[in-house]
């Protein structure tokens, strides 16, 4: 009973609660809707604040071992996850090789949204988190499209992966200004700080309730759209590659002795999966792949599942450690 007390109660905050309004209001195909621009400004000011306030706390830690313990460990995740993916979903799903390459990808990648969706919950719960799990996020989002893209030139028979984008990635807008922002925060200390607070600090849950609001009648919009190519097996890898990925980064975290808070921001990392920077990697490199598919499991199924299930969940297992 303990258990679904601690769980309801990290779930009943602004945030998650605005994504569900948004789920159900495209359920009901409301006409709610977040004007594109704003919808636009508001991405960028969660990249520029998280990125900022992540800087700002790893200069008042200072770099030793324990952040580049961190950085390894994302790396691994990233690295292994999409093997694991893949052999689930040539296991579970009748998709070809090439596709269960491309799905995959994405799943060893990260969510940004999803990772400042549960920056905010630490922040809302009053438990503390390491500056550095910005870095680690940023550090995971190419490891994995390396990784499926070799599965499938190993393994695709219907198509050979292209080459490796690695320009469009490192240019990829939502990196450059999270990593940039990052690397700002770090140089200018708690002056920087002091001069921009009121912009990062106070106004941000109720942006990041708006975002996720619109988030939600994305993810719903585009599942109710694209529910035909859900089969049984790809609906079921979709809830559960992010508890498999959750699994191993609460592992890999406890042994590198991450606190409560850094090692749920990790379990979130290897729980999500990308719909922005994986997307367009494989539409460059390996064209063949079915868009609707790999889109419609990171935006549709696991976006939603991690944001109003799995943040509760990874916190309370997090805890337990």
């Amino acid at each position: 009973m303990q258990i679904f007390e601690s769980l309801i109660g990290n779930l009943m905050v602004p945030t998650i609660l605005f994504f569900v309004l948004g789920l159900l209001a495209a359920v009901v195909r409301s006409d709610l809707s977040i004007p594109e621009g704003a919808a636009k400004f508001m991405s960028l000011y969660l990249l520029l604040a998280i990125g900022f306030k992540g800087g700002h706390s790893l200069a008042e830690n200072g770099l030793n071992a324990e952040v580049f313990t961190a950085l390894a460990a994302g790396l691994v995740l990233s690295f292994l996850i999409p093997f694991i993916a893949y052999a689930l979903l040539r296991g579970m799903t009748r998709l070809n090789a090439l596709n269960a390459a491309a799905v995959a990808g994405h799943y060893g990648s990260i969510s940004i949204v999803t990772f400042v969706a549960a920056s905010s919950l630490l922040d809302l719960t009053g438990i503390a988190s390491d500056g550095y799990m910005v870095a680690v996020a940023a550090t995971m989002e190419v490891p994995a499209i390396l990784s499926a893209l070799w599965i499938a030139h190993r393994f695709g028979r219907d198509g050979a992966a292209g080459s490796v984008p690695l320009k469009e990635l490192f240019a990829n807008g939502s990196i450059v200004l999270l990593t940039g922002a990052f690397v700002i925060g770090l140089l200018t200390q708690d002056k920087g700080m002091e001069m921009i607070a009121p912009f990062v600090v106070t106004p941000f849950t109720g942006i990041l309730c708006l975002f996720l609001l619109d988030m939600g009648l994305s993810a719903g919009r585009s599942l109710l759209r694209n529910r035909h190519l859900l089969s049984a097996g790809l609906f079921a890898f979709g809830i559960m590659m992010p508890m498999i990925g959750a699994v191993l980064a609460l592992g890999l975290g406890a042994v590198i002795g991450l606190q409560t808070g850094s090692l749920f921001l990790l379990m979130v990392l290897a729980a999500s999966a990308s719909y922005i920077a994986v997307p367009a990697a494989m539409k460059i490199a390996l064209p063949q792949a079915e868009s609707g598919i790999y889109l419609t499991l990171s935006l549709g199924v696991t976006f939603p599942f991690n944001i109003t299930v799995g943040l509760p969940l990874y916190l309370w297992l997090a805890g337990l450690l």
